[in-house]
């Protein structure tokens, strides 16, 4: 076993280097192998846990091999060339399978596959039916054609990073257009409102009434806009670490409580059933305001996504850490795009085709907060059946409990008058 197996093992698995599709450029380095050295049988054998994995093999149709029957383990633990003139020889191989049986193999030559931090990943080697040596220069080959091995699976390894990084720099470009069209359209709706009616308050001719009802649109659209603007810059505030962050002792169905009354109004709209399961108190450690907001979200999700009529659950429970449950008989949210729903600025498709307000920010201010509290948030959801969102906060610490006051000491007697130190002192009064 090598010193460094579980770093040899991480090596082996950041480099992808026993799925990578490599078998083709692996063959060329087994076949050059065997035609420099004039061997029969020449491999690029890759080693994990309890395998030997042959990616490259020449002359050889099995594909991989227990790790422990041959010689390559013996390569990857000294992490330097062995080289086997006779097997038959060699009290640590004449006994070995592919030596007292077929193959009756009787020469070795391995180099390692050394990463870029050291650890042996596999060999290149060379195998042969009769005992034999191989002169320097072919010795030389196989550490280049080892080191050859090592920089097709970094290759590997860059190239998908870099198809990774593609990938998700598609993604944001697209979530950037996407973001851009939505806030264009939820920036663009009460502007287009509030001019009109400021046009209409212009021109005259209007009664008192219908004035006043005007202004109030003005006012509901203004306050819209403000709102937006307010969720954008907490968004860059939690994603820059800087949101300010008050933790205290709260009562957490007290918090609950004040969300599941803000969003009433809304439920109520949609003739939704909004009921609060809880008991009177439970403890928690949180930011009053932040943690309110963060569930006047989901609640506010839950209402746009729940058809009219459909009904709207919250539990609060204490066991085994606080915890707030919002359950909801709407939409869903298919598999595919739950893995998505707390990235900044992610719309569902659903959402889209149904043309549902919104910038994809709710539920990633949610996530951001729960997890400045130090907890988590989860997400359960089936089609046309509902979504079950589960925030889980810490619980408060202990109240610091002042240590008791030590004990008064035993009264002594009492310290002489001053004018009888000052006799002693001085000798005279």
């Amino acid at each position: 076993m090598p010193p460094d197996e579980a770093e040899r093992l991480r090596d082996l698995e950041e480099l992808d280097a026993l799925h990578a599709p490599l078998e083709p450029d692996f063959r060329a380095i087994s076949d050059l192998a065997a035609y420099i050295c004039d061997t029969p049988i020449a491999l690029v054998n890759l080693l994990s846990r309890d395998k030997q994995h042959f990616r490259g093999r020449t002359g050889l149709a099995s594909p991989e091999l227990d790790q422990s029957i041959g010689f390559c383990p013996y390569v990857v633990a000294g992490r330097e060339p062995l080289e086997v003139p006779d097997t038959l020889t060699d009290p640590r191989f004449k006994d070995d399978p592919l030596v007292a049986d077929e193959p009756y193999l009787r020469y070795y030559l391995g180099v390692p596959v050394l990463s870029r931090r050291g650890h042996a990943l596999g060999t290149v080697c060379v195998l042969d039916y009769r005992p034999r040596l191989l002169d320097r220069r072919q010795r030389e080959a196989l550490r280049t054609l080892a080191a050859h091995a090592v920089a097709l699976l970094e290759l590997h390894y860059h190239a998908r990073r870099a198809g990774e990084v593609a990938r998700r720099l598609n993604a944001v470009d697209e979530l950037k257009q996407q973001f851009l069209r939505n806030v264009n359209h939820e920036l663009r709706t009460p502007l287009t409102s509030i001019r009109s009616y400021l046009q209409l308050l212009r021109d005259g001719g209007l009664d008192e009434a219908t004035e006043r009802r005007f202004l109030g649109v003005i006012e509901r659209n203004s306050d819209r806009l403000l709102d937006l603007l307010d969720e954008l810059l907490l968004m860059a505030s939690l994603n820059a670490h800087t949101a300010a962050f008050t933790p205290v002792r709260a009562n957490l169905s007290a918090i609950v409580r004040q969300a599941v009354e803000t969003s009433a109004a809304k439920a109520s709209n949609k003739d939704q059933a909004l009921r609060m399961h809880a008991p009177a108190e439970v403890e928690a450690w949180a930011d009053t305001g932040r943690l309110q907001h963060a569930l006047v979200h989901v609640l506010d999700n839950a209402v746009k996504f729940t058809p009219s009529g459909g009904r709207i659950d919250v539990r609060v429970t204490a066991d085994p850490a606080p915890a707030v449950e919002v359950h909801d008989t709407g939409i869903g949210i298919a598999p595919e795009d739950a893995g998505h729903v707390f990235e900044d600025f992610y719309r569902g498709p659903e959402a889209e085709v149904r043309a549902i307000s919104g910038t994809g920010v709710g539920l990633a201010i949610v996530e951001k907060i729960v997890e400045l509290h130090g907890g988590t948030v989860r997400l359960e959801s089936t089609p046309h059946e509902g979504t079950c969102v589960r925030i889980t906060l810490p619980a408060p610490p202990p109240e610091h409990v002042p240590a008791p006051d030590p004990p008064a000491p035993e009264p002594g007697p009492p310290p002489p008058p001053q004018v009888e130190e000052e006799v002693r002192r001085t000798g005279r009064p």
